[in-house]
């Protein structure tokens, strides 16, 4: 089967497609062959070598959202058959024909979902809606989101809404704006521009990002940073919380370890919502796996609207 790996940190250009075993499912696992496999921007951040949390041992598989079926089960798996329609998390080598997915965070694919859709149920809509609820998102609350027309951005800006509560989204240009316009966001604002007095602030960025949107909430507000695309997490001057704000953080990951059973109940929420049509996936766009340089290269760039995803 064909694999994607780097062996150096670099630009696009080090990802290499190369040729390996397909692998065996062990103990939990599930064997995919992958149909679709979703891009995240924070493998960009991994190839480039950036410090802190995006480290990785080399050489190094990307993680990603893959979408497929299930091509063999491993021992004590139960649920899943060999046909079923899955989409996972995989934690590394997802950018593959075939990948190993943990049995226990797949999540099936209700029928008639498109692929870029089904990327989204295992992480991206899980982690937009736990990021709203770590903010305590009520109905009424003014919520900044930035990044609003990435891969969890859109999504977040939509489910806020449907909490009934004013989505304004943070865009890095202004050709961004009519497409996060275009989920219903209340407002559109660039980076540079100023930003307004706020209930709640989803924040990906980490960085100068974060203070100054700690500095934008009203009493009582809350900060939420779920990701670090800046790659810089600063420490938080004491005066930013002293005006009754709050800051929390998000991972996915953690709240499997300390809360499975909640982070299972958002992959249902996210698998309702997206199959009742309630909550939109944009695709940017679609590349083969061979051209796996140039969907890293949209989101080096800060182009992507939305997904964007290698087909095998």
């Amino acid at each position: 089967m064909r694999l994607v790996r780097f062996h150096a940190h670099g630009g696009p250009e080090v990802l290499r497609v190369e040729e390996a075993e397909v692998p065996t499912p062990g103990p939990g696992q599930l064997l995919v062959r992958a149909e679709a496999i979703g891009v995240n921007f924070a493998d960009t951040k991994i190839r480039a070598g950036a410090a802190g949390i995006f480290v990785r041992p080399l050489p190094f598989g990307p993680t990603g959202d893959v979408v497929g079926s299930v091509a063999a089960v491993g021992p004590g798996v139960t649920g899943f058959t060999v046909g079923d329609r899955v989409a996972a998390l995989v934690a590394e080598n997802a950018y593959a024909d075939y990948a190993l997915v943990d049995a226990a965070w797949a999540a099936l694919v209700p029928s008639g979902l498109d692929a870029a859709s089904a990327t989204a149920l295992p992480m991206l809509a899980p982690v937009a809606i736990g990021v709203l609820h770590a903010g305590r998102v009520t109905a009424g609350d003014t919520v900044l989101i930035q990044s609003a027309a990435g891969g969890v951005g859109h999504l977040a800006v939509q489910i806020t809404k449907l909490l009934g509560a004013k989505a304004i989204g943070v865009v890095g240009s202004p050709a961004k704006a009519d497409f996060v316009r275009s989920l219903g966001a209340d407002d559109v604002i660039t980076a540079d521009a100023e930003w307004p007095t706020v209930d709640v602030v989803l924040d990906a960025v980490g960085g100068s990002s974060l203070t100054r949107g700690l500095d934008t909430l009203a009493p009582l507000g809350r900060a939420v940073i779920y990701g670090a695309a800046s790659g810089e997490i600063p420490a938080v001057p004491a005066r930013s919380l002293f005006g009754l704000r709050s800051l929390t953080g998000f991972g996915i990951t953690t709240l499997r370890e300390a809360r499975p059973d909640e982070a299972r109940a958002d992959i249902a929420r996210a698998t309702r919502l997206i199959a009742d049509g309630k909550l939109r996936v944009a695709q940017h766009a679609a590349f083969p796996l061979s051209d796996v340089a140039m969907a890293h290269q949209v989101l080096d760039d800060r182009a992507n609207l939305g997904r964007v995803l290698l087909i095998p």
